[in-house]
C-alpha cells in the first residue's frame, strides 16, 4: 500500500477505575489484549492495542484508572502511568460510567484538558440505565462547556452503539505511514499476557478477599513440541493471604490455574501446561525496587 494514502495515530483511553476502558479496547480490537474484571484498578500497566484495517492504523493506549488514593507506591505508579499516556497522542477518549460523575472523574477531566489533544467523551454502560430519558439532558449538560470534541453513549460490554465511535476514530487519524505490521495487535509479549491472564483470574475469583495485594511473575515460558510450558509465581504480602490463594487442599489455586490455562490456549493457539506457585513477598506493593523487578515500568 502506498504510504501517502495511509492514516495512523495514537488514541489514549483514560478514565477513573472500573469504567470499562479495557472492555472497550478489547472490543475495538476484536480480541483480548487487556484484562478485565468488575473490580476497580484491574489494569495496572499501559498496554498498546493496535488496530489495522485497510489504510487505517489506530494505536490505542489502555491505561490504569486514575484514582485519588496515593498511599502506596503501586498507586502512585498507576497514576503516573495513566498521566504519561496523555503526552504525544492524537486523540483522547475520556470514558465515564453512565451518569455517575465523581471527584475522580473531575481529576481525570483536569488531566485531559491540560493535554494537547482533542478529547471525546465516551459515556459507557448505558445498557445499565433504567431508561434513556435522562441521558439526553445529561449529555447536553456535559457538552455545554465546549470541552469535548465529540460525545458517544455506548455499552462496550454488550457491544451497543459502537459504530459511530469507530467511524469517528478512523476520521481523526492523521495522514502518515503505519508504525506496526498489519498482523501485530499489541506491543506486549506473550509472557506479559500470560501473567496478566493469571492475575485476571485471581482478581475475578478473590478480588474481595485479596484486594490488589497480588502480583504475578513468569519464571519459565518454553514451547516444547506442541505444548507451551509456563511456570508462574504468584506473590502475596502476608502468610494468611498465601493460605487464601492456595485454598483448601489447593482447590483455589487449581481453579485459578484451570481458568487461566484455558484462556492461554485460546490466546496462544497451543496446548498449555501451566504450573503455579505462591510466595510471600512482604510489602512489594509499596517498594519501588520490587515494583520494577515485577515489570512495573513507566513506559
Amino acid at each position: 500500500m502506498d504510504e501517502t494514502s495511509q492514516h495512523c495515530g495514537y488514541v489514549a483511553i483514560v478514565g477513573r477505575p472500573n469504567v470499562g476502558k479495557s472492555t472497550l479496547l478489547n472490543y475495538l480490537l476484536g480480541q483480548k489484549v487487556s484484562i478485565t474484571s468488575r473490580k476497580p484498578q484491574t489494569t495496572r500497566h499501559q498496554v498498546l492495542g493496535i488496530l489495522t484495517e485497510g489504510s487505517e492504523q489506530i494505536i490505542f493506549v489502555d491505561t490504569p484508572g486514575m484514582h485519588k488514593e496515593q498511599g502506596k507506591a503501586i498507586n502512585r505508579y498507576m497514576n503516573r502511568t495513566a498521566n504519561s499516556a496523555l503526552a504525544h497522542v492524537d486523540l483522547i477518549l475520556f470514558v465515564v460510567d453512565r451518569m455517575r460523575w465523581t471527584p475522580e472523574d473531575d481529576m481525570v477531566f483536569r488531566a485531559v484538558k491540560a493535554a494537547d489533544a482533542p478529547v471525546a467523551l465516551v459515556i459507557n454502560k448505558i445498557d445499565m440505565l433504567d431508561g434513556r430519558d435522562e441521558l439526553l439532558p445529561y449529555s447536553e449538560k456535559l457538552m455545554m462547556g465546549d470541552d469535548f470534541d465529540g460525545l458517544f453513549p455506548i455499552s462496550a460490554l454488550s457491544k451497543k452503539d459502537l459504530t459511530p465511535l469507530r467511524q469517528y476514530l478512523g476520521a481523526q487519524m492523521p495522514h502518515g505511514p503505519h508504525f506496526f505490521p498489519e498482523e501485530q495487535v499489541t506491543d506486549r509479549t506473550e509472557r506479559f499476557l500470560a501473567a496478566e491472564l493469571i492475575r485476571e483470574k485471581i482478581v475475578r475469583q478473590l478480588g474481595d478477599e485479596l484486594p490488589y495485594t497480588t502480583a504475578v511473575e513468569i519464571e519459565s515460558f518454553k514451547q516444547e513440541g506442541r505444548v507451551l510450558h509456563i511456570d508462574a509465581l504468584i506473590y502475596v504480602e502476608r502468610a494468611g493471604q498465601k493460605a487464601i490463594m492456595i485454598g483448601e487442599k489447593g482447590s483455589r489455586l487449581r481453579s485459578i490455574g484451570t481458568d487461566a490455562r484455558k484462556d492461554m490456549e485460546h490466546a496462544f493457539d497451543t496446548k498449555v501446561m501451566l504450573k503455579l506457585w505462591v510466595k510471600v513477598k512482604s510489602g512489594w506493593s509499596d517498594d519501588d525496587r520490587a515494583l520494577r523487578s515485577l515489570g512495573f515500568d513507566e513506559r
